[in-house]
């Protein structure tokens, strides 16, 4: 029997008096790659943030505001991953001149997103895809056995979502994303979870699932 990772019963999350989630109760097992889907609005970051907040696993995350130091480079970024993993002196060391080990242990993540190139430029001279793939460095680099993304492909193109995604997917054991694009969704998650409303409509496998499956998720 799979382990239970996450679970929610009956949540309901308010804003100024209205309902950004409604009665929502799911549960998450170890190795599942989700995607929550639905319109703009619909809760899905709410319920992502939800799920990360509510959780005391060592989980990599990233935001749709990305989080990057901005005046760093790639390399520092993506490092930042690990920055709990070594004490104060050490990362200090790394942020004056990176070591040797540290660029070892870097190069390959940055060459699966295809930032190698981008490795010393400082982020806020990168375009938006690029800063988002950084992020996405970051979270790999981290390496944990779970991964939060809030539309973790949004700026990149359709190329590189595949790359991007893949090797998400590869890189952890239990995937949650917030997916716009719902073609993405289904291809690579195991199950969907739709939203509308703040409400939980649909939570189904998407073995033999197609996109118009989808469609009345985003018709008002």
């Amino acid at each position: 029997m799979k382990k239970t990772l996450f679970s929610l019963e009956k949540t309901t999350i308010q804003y100024n008096g209205h309902a950004i989630l409604s009665d929502i109760s799911l549960s998450i097992e170890e190795g599942s790659k989700i995607a929550l889907v639905g319109q703009s609005g619909a809760g899905k970051s709410t319920l992502l943030t939800q799920l990360y907040e509510a959780s005391n696993r060592d989980v990599a995350l990233v935001p749709q505001e990305l989080g990057l130091v901005r005046n760093l480079s790639v390399f520092h970024n993506i490092y930042m991953g690990r920055l709990n993993r070594h004490g104060a002196f050490y990362n200090i060391l790394n942020l004056i001149k990176p070591t040797q080990k540290e660029l070892t242990n870097v190069r390959p993540v940055a060459e699966k997103l295809g930032l190698v190139d981008k490795l010393f430029a400082p982020v806020q001279e990168l375009s938006g895809g690029q800063q988002q793939r950084t992020a996405v460095g970051r979270a790999i680099f981290k390496g944990s056995p779970v991964f939060f993304g809030d539309e973790p492909v949004s700026a990149v193109d359709e190329h590189q979502s595949h790359t991007v995604l893949s090797t998400i997917m590869k890189s952890h054991k239990t995937v949650i994303l917030s997916m716009h694009d719902v073609k993405l969704a289904l291809h690579y998650s195991d199950r969907v979870i739709g939203l509308k409303n703040g409400v939980k409509v649909l939570d189904e496998s998407t073995r033999g699932m197609k996109t118009s499956d989808l469609d009345d998720l985003y018709q008002e």
